[in-house]
């Protein structure tokens, strides 16, 4: 509504001798109990008028009645500016913005971002808490790009440590020889099946040397398997050949499996960087940190950082026999990833548990000087639940994504079928759309919710199709393109000259011609609910208006065709934004 923020300023100036500025404008969304679209808050401009609200509100209202043709109408309430738009204004809109090729499609702002999500281990499968972050991770991606950024998605895998070497030791020890090929099973799910046994057999250990007279912290300490793992975690690092190649094996195992789960999860990665050729980054760092003060060595020779004047605390950065520290490894990892990408955003999308990591990470480098720090973003997102509780990998009582995304597929297909809406379907055609409801069940529930806050996850819930759930949206689209679809709608054939709208279909536009600023929002957020939020209330209006309107049986052809565009431009947004969130819509359901 950047014209009425002009017309507002010229009107302070010209009604009250008073410059502002457009940033000064307090435009907002009409509340639904009064009429009009646009609300102007007249407080601020009552110092300059010398009058009340109410009258310094009029005096607005009818300076920009006779300015803006655009402008039907004007109420006042207190303090406050209701406007009306003309109705040819918003079938303007409709006409020349949302059913154009380009609408909501944001030009290039000359800005780069990396998103880094995802950041397995490659010692098990992707598991529930994995899916929010990579839904998360590809949706804002997606989000950035729509908005003008360039972006690159990173995937920083952790596929070193002494978790990996417990998988390794355990399989070692128990796998005679197993192969994801002679077991069946995807090699991630391998992994993680020889890591569970590490931990059973592990505490089998401590509970017998326990019984024999050491203390608990003397048994997780003296237990075999946990010094076999050690000892193999210091071969990997010498680069003994034997450990190495079985380091290989494994993660290769893995990379398969997560390469299958990654396809059926719709998400992708433009760069994958690897713990193991960036651990012992960030040495450099220090002895960069050493010499500018920011850092301090102990009598020792550990090396720290002082953050207690910032509300923090002292942080080790090198350990006293100099080898590193986790923090350590991310400071030279962010100054490897702004080398080779020299972005001006680096957007981390890790799990609550990390914020005060990350603060510190943060705040090391800015201290250190980096221009780029300043742009460093965690996307901190809460944890999942289920009905079940919560989930412990080592015990084996994880929610594996695979099995979870199966369940989905067959809960859609439960539903659908009991629906009776999949009459007519061919066997293939019916998997397909199971699978597309099932997956947009579970990204929409994921993703509707702000990042920052705890959810539980209920799959049934999940595919509710008259809920606030992604198969209402879904359904909703393909319910449009049935009716496009029997009228043989085309753009190009397509001609409206209606000059008046009725209050639902009025809502209808104005809706969807917040989408281009919805999608900044979301961008500038760092938050995908939004869209989800947003796409929820295009589809909830859409239904509304179909229900209350008749579109194939309209009373004159003019009113038909009109609501077959309106139609096929709820459509499109509600395509578009799913898309966003990773979301694919069917034609036909």
């Amino acid at each position: 509504m950047d014209f009425i923020i002009e017309a507002v300023v010229k009107a302070i100036k010209d009604l009250y001798q008073t410059d502002i500025a457009a940033k000064d404008v307090n435009l907002q969304e009409t509340r639904k109990e009064f009429e009009g679209q646009v609300t102007l808050v007249t407080f601020p401009y009552t110092k300059v008028s010398r009058k009340g609200p109410e009258q310094t509100g009029t005096e607005i209202g009818e300076y920009l009645k006779n300015e803006l043709p655009q402008i039907a109408a004007f109420n006042v309430v207190k303090g406050f500016l209701n406007i009306s738009i003309a109705d040819s204004y918003w079938l303007d809109q409709l006409r020349t913005e949302i059913l154009s090729d380009d609408f909501a499609v944001a030009k290039p702002n000359g800005k780069k971002v990396m998103v880094e999500y995802s950041s397995p281990n490659t010692n098990k499968p992707l598991h529930l808490g994995h899916i929010r972050n990579n839904l998360l991770g590809f949706s804002l991606a997606e989000i950035l790009g729509a908005a003008g950024y360039e972006v690159i998605k990173a995937n920083l895998v952790n596929d070193r440590g002494i978790h990996i070497c417990k998988s390794m030791v355990a399989w070692r020890e128990f796998g005679n020889g197993e192969t994801p090929e002679s077991s069946g099973l995807k090699g991630d799910h391998l992994a993680g099946k020889y890591y569970v046994w590490f931990d059973k057999a592990y505490k089998q250990q401590i509970q017998e040397l326990i019984e024999e007279g050491q203390t608990e912290d003397e048994a997780k300490k003296n237990a075999p398997l946990i010094k076999e793992a050690q000892e193999m975690l210091l071969q990997w690092e010498a680069g003994d050949e034997a450990v190495i190649n079985l380091w290989k094996t494994m993660n290769g195992w893995v990379y398969e499996g997560f390469d299958v789960t990654y396809k059926t999860l719709g998400v992708s990665f433009d760069k994958y960087y690897y713990e193991s050729n960036t651990y012992l980054l960030g040495k450099d760092i220090v002895e960069e940190g050493l010499a500018k003060g920011v850092f301090f060595k102990k009598e020792d020779g550990s090396v720290w950082i002082d953050l207690t004047e910032d509300g923090l605390d002292q942080k080790l950065v090198l350990r006293a026999d100099g080898t590193s520290v986790y923090i350590t490894q991310d400071l030279g990892t962010a100054q490897l990833k702004y080398d080779d990408f020299k972005m001006d955003e680096s957007i981390y999308v890790v799990g609550n548990e990390q914020d005060y990591h990350f603060k510190v990470l943060f705040l090391i480098l800015q201290k250190l000087g980096k221009s780029w720090a300043q742009g460093l973003y965690h996307l901190s997102y809460g944890m999942v639940d289920l009905p079940s509780g919560k989930m412990k990998s080592r015990e084996g009582t994880v929610v594996d994504a695979d099995d979870l995304m199966a369940d989905m597929f067959n809960t859609a297909a439960e539903t659908t079928e009991a629906m009776g809406k999949v009459d007519g379907f061919s066997e293939e055609d019916k998997n397909k759309l199971y699978r597309t409801i099932g997956m947009g069940a579970l990204k929409y529930f994921l993703l509707k919710v702000d990042p920052k806050k705890r959810l539980l996850f209920d799959p049934k819930e999940s595919i509710d199709f008259q809920g606030h759930t992604g198969p209402f949206i879904q359904y909703t689209h393909a319910r449009i393109k049935s009716v496009l679809s029997r009228a043989n709608y085309t753009a190009a054939s397509s001609t409206n000259d209606v000059a008046e709208l009725d209050g639902i279909e009025r809502d209808l536009i104005v809706t969807l011609t917040k989408f281009p600023e919805t999608i900044a929002e979301a961008a500038t957020g760092h938050s995908p609910a939004v869209i989800a939020n947003y796409v929820y209330e295009v589809a909830k209006n859409y239904n509304k208006f179909y229900h209350e309107k008749s579109i194939l049986q309209a009373e004159e052809e003019r009113l038909k065709q009109f609501r077959l565009q309106l139609s096929a431009a709820s459509a499109k947004v509600i395509n578009k934004a799913m898309g966003l969130l990773g979301i694919d819509v069917p034609e036909r359901m």
